[in-house]
């Protein structure tokens, strides 16, 4: 399964040292420092929803910084 997350980071952190935390991390694909409405976009790949699910609450959102998460399962390719 894949899903792509937006990743919101409080504000005073070094988004570079986040990134370099996240690229380490099995399961995440892609990530990118982006304009908008949130500040990081990552690509994530699991074997399933529980997975994802875990890789999001136990993973990113233990990295120091990071704030709030939103994401969304693809549904088809």
């Amino acid at each position: 399964m894949k899903a792509y997350v937006e990743i919101q980071v409080e504000p005073g952190n070094n988004l570079q040292s986040i990134l370099s935390v996240m690229r380490t991390i099995e399961g995440i694909q892609e990530v990118f420092a982006v304009t908008g409405h949130t500040d990081l976009i990552a690509s994530i790949e699991a074997s399933n929803l529980k997975e994802i699910a875990n890789l999001v609450t136990e993973r990113i959102h233990s990295i120091r910084g990071i704030t709030n998460t939103v994401t969304m399962v693809c549904v088809e390719d």
